[in-house]
This record gives structure tokens, C-alpha cells and sequence, in this order.
């Protein structure tokens, strides 16, 4: 079976992988101490304690009250489309591409980290008391505290959106360090927010240790680590408490007869772990998250298929780490998110490119919705999962998309193009 994985692996062929190892039964993925469930409760309580600030300071979330969050749509269009039969189950889109300010699934986490941040510093200096108005770190005293320190980040462009438009607005000094590959809107779009965009020659994880190394220099810098921070874990797994909430209201049931199967882009894998492990204090056995990754940035993949305790790369592989889904463009998996995820992660699947754009133009025919390539990968996992599984007509499948919202028109045009079969709209 591993050489049968191993092969399709090298040869960037799309397949499923089922864990072996996973323990539904477990509690958590850690004993460690830091792990424990309150953890995302607590992430969900400093939301709300920001919520009105984030009003103020974003006009797009005075709708919402300042919440972070996003709707749980089902779509039959989309689920016709993919060939997914009613004896399969419901097909679902958490809708993370159309998240306020940041458009995208980082949106939850990175700005967990810099809330975060900003209550520390603001109650270390005597500007915030309990029950205190969290308005006031908006006022003069509070941002020139926030102008004394640097906020930085290395990313692909979601995460970077997500940590720099919000340190920018507090007055934070705001950083984030990209590759000289990533695409040129975000990073524009990063600089028209007063961001300053750092590039580095290289993939991901050479912007990231760069950006690491910079911060170390300045004793005023926290550095946001996508590869290990604590913080960003706790701030995306809060979506699972607000996923219950919704399944909730839309009547769903999630038990041995409803199974819920969830569907996660997978990049360095800190959102889809956090995500996936908050499920799982909620749902236990019922909940089954599966990981999407292209065929040539597998990273969790072959992280999960090291049997030896080593850390691999997808270049060990063979693989180019290339891809048109530049938020799943990670060659190493965060040992924090992998150590979490071995025994709670149901699986891996990979998808091709061209994949991603004929799906998304799909999504866009058929349920109107706009996403990026990366956010279309969970959409070929109903389908994969379908062909070696038995039918459950009591499943719900939840695609958990990521970005979109902020694409600009012609950008999002080009991928469009790229579909293979453009598909004829479905009337909403």
C-alpha cells in the first residue's frame, strides 16, 4: 500500500490517503497542557471582548457586529455538478472566501494572534482594566503605545492580509515577509494599507525563516509564526464552536447516522489543524476532516508518511512545490499542526490544478459563489471519498473553502479562463 502511495505521490498523481493511525476515541491530539479544550473558548471570549473595536476600526463588520465569521450555505447546483447522489449525503460550503477584511480562512487566527498581542501590551501599560470598553484602544494613548512595536509575519499573502491589515489598523508597525513569488495583488494590496511588504528570493519557508531571523534582531517585534504559534492554533479552532451553532440552526444532526466530513485546504496546515481539532472537542468520533493538497505541495502528506520521525520536504519527493493554489504552496508541514493531526486527521487527498479551475468556475455557474484555486481544493474530496467508502445518505460534507473576496476582476477572470469546460449557469 505505501509504495502504491508513494509512487502516485512522486508521480504528482491525485489520490486518496486514509490514516491508519487515527483514534477517534482520544480526547485531544496533545497532552500537552497547552492543548486542552478550554483553549478555543478562550479565543471565542477575546473575539467578543474585541468585537466592538473591530466594528469601529472595519466598516464591512459593523453588519456583524464585529464578529469574524461566515455562512454555512448548502448547494445542490454545486453537488449536481460534482455528480455527488442524495445516497451520498448534503453537500455544504463554510463560505471562509467571503470572510470581512481579510477574505480569507486566515482571518480568524491571524487576527486572534494580534488581538492577542495588543490586550498584553495594552494591560501591561495600564490601558485596559476588567470589564473595560475595548473601544479605547483605538484613542491616541493606546496607539502610540502600539506605533513602539513591529508586528511581522511570513506568508504566502492570506495570513499576511490577515496580520498586517489588522496591526496597521491598531498602529502597530506591520511586516510581513513573501516570497518574490507570490502574487503581486496581495502584496499591493498589503502596501495600500500601510503594510510594509518584505521579499524574499525563494519559497514559503525561506521567507519565513528570514522573517523569523529579522524579528530576532528587534526586542519590539512579535513575530506571528504560521509554523508553531499557539495562538493562531486557538483563534481558527473558535470557527468550530460558531460551525456548531449553525449546523444547529439548519437542523443538522451529527452522530454515527449524520456523520460530519469536513473538507480543509491544507498549506502548512495551522488553520486546517486548529479547525479540525476544535471539531473534534465537539464532535469526537463523528467528525472526519480530511486535508486537500495539490499534487506537487503535498506537505502534510508525506509529513504523515515518515515513519522514521523525520521532517520531510515535498522536494524530497521529487515534487516542484508549484502551484497555481499559492496558499497551499508549502514544501514542509508545521510540526505543531502534524503532531496534533496524527492521530485525529481522517486522511489526505491531493488534487491537480487544472482540478482547481474547473471547479471553481463550477462553483461560480452553479450556487454564484467566488473563490480563489486554493479554496476550490475540498471540492474533490466528496468525490474521491465516494469511490472507496460506502454510501451515507445521512452525511453531511462540509467544503471548507479559503480566500476569494479580495481577488481583483481581472485576476479572477484569468482563472476563469483556465477551466477546461465552462459550465452553463444554473439559475439561483
Amino acid at each position: 500500500m505505501t509504495h502504491r502511495i508513494l509512487t502516485k505521490l512522486r508521480a504528482a498523481t491525485p489520490q486518496l490517503w486514509i490514516n491508519p493511525q487515527r483514534d477517534p476515541a482520544i480526547p485531544m491530539g496533545l497532552s500537552d497542557s497547552a492543548f486542552q479544550p478550554q483553549g478555543m473558548q478562550v479565543a471565542q471570549e477575546r473575539f467578543a471582548r474585541f468585537a466592538p473595536l473591530l466594528a469601529n476600526l472595519f466598516p464591512e463588520l459593523a453588519a456583524m457586529d464585529g464578529r469574524i465569521e461566515s455562512a454555512l450555505q448548502p448547494v445542490p447546483a454545486m453537488q449536481k455538478a460534482l455528480g455527488l447522489s442524495v445516497a451520498q449525503g448534503q453537500l455544504w460550503v463554510k463560505a471562509d472566501h467571503s470572510l470581512p477584511v481579510a477574505g480569507s480562512i486566515k482571518a480568524r487566527g491571524g487576527f486572534h494572534e494580534v488581538l492577542e498581542v495588543a490586550e498584553r501590551l495594552a494591560v501591561e501599560h495600564g490601558l485596559l482594566r476588567p470589564d473595560a470598553d475595548y473601544r479605547a484602544l483605538a484613542q491616541p494613548a493606546a496607539r502610540a503605545l502600539f506605533a513602539r512595536h513591529q508586528i511581522a509575519v511570513g506568508s504566502t499573502g492570506n495570513l499576511g492580509m490577515a496580520i498586517g491589515v489588522l496591526a496597521a489598523a491598531l498602529g502597530f508597525r506591520a511586516v510581513v515577509h513573501m516570497s518574490t513569488e507570490a502574487k503581486e495583488w496581495k502584496k499591493q494590496r498589503l502596501r495600500l494599507r500601510g503594510v510594509e511588504v518584505v521579499e524574499h528570493t525563494g519559497d514559503y519557508e525561506q521567507a519565513v525563516a528570514g522573517g523569523r531571523s529579522l524579528a530576532q534582531t528587534d526586542p519590539l517585534c512579535h513575530f506571528v509564526d504560521d509554523e508553531r504559534s499557539l495562538s493562531l492554533f486557538m483563534g481558527y479552532s473558535a470557527a468550530a464552536l460558531h460551525l456548531q451553532v449553525q449546523l444547529r440552526a439548519q437542523g443538522v444532526q451529527v452522530d454515527a447516522q449524520h456523520p460530519l466530513i469536513v473538507y480543509l485546504p491544507c498549506g502548512v496546515g495551522g488553520a486546517p489543524a486548529g479547525i479540525a481539532w476544535g471539531l473534534h472537542q465537539l464532535f469526537g468520533a463523528h467528525v472526519h476532516c480530511f486535508f486537500a493538497e495539490p499534487v506537487q505541495s503535498p506537505c502534510f502528506l508525506v509529513h504523515m508518511l515518515a515513519t522514521d520521525g523525520s521532517s520531510p520536504s515535498v522536494y524530497d519527493f521529487g515534487l516542484s512545490n508549484q502551484t497555481e493554489a499559492d496558499g497551499l504552496a508549502v514544501p514542509r508541514a508545521s510540526l505543531l499542526a502534524a503532531s496534533v493531526m496524527s492521530k485525529l486527521l481522517a486522511g489526505v487527498f491531493t488534487v491537480e490544478d487544472q482540478t482547481l479551475f474547473d471547479h471553481l468556475a463550477q462553483l461560480m455557474a452553479t450556487e454564484g459563489m467566488r473563490i480563489e484555486p486554493s479554496a476550490a481544493a475540498g471540492f474533490s474530496g466528496p468525490g474521491q471519498l465516494g469511490s472507496s467508502a460506502p454510501a451515507c445518505p445521512g452525511a453531511n460534507h462540509v467544503v471548507w473553502t479559503t480566500g476569494g473576496l479580495l481577488v481583483p476582476d481581472a485576476q479572477y477572470q484569468t482563472f476563469l479562463d483556465r477551466a477546461v469546460t465552462q459550465p452553463t449557469p444554473t439559475p439561483l
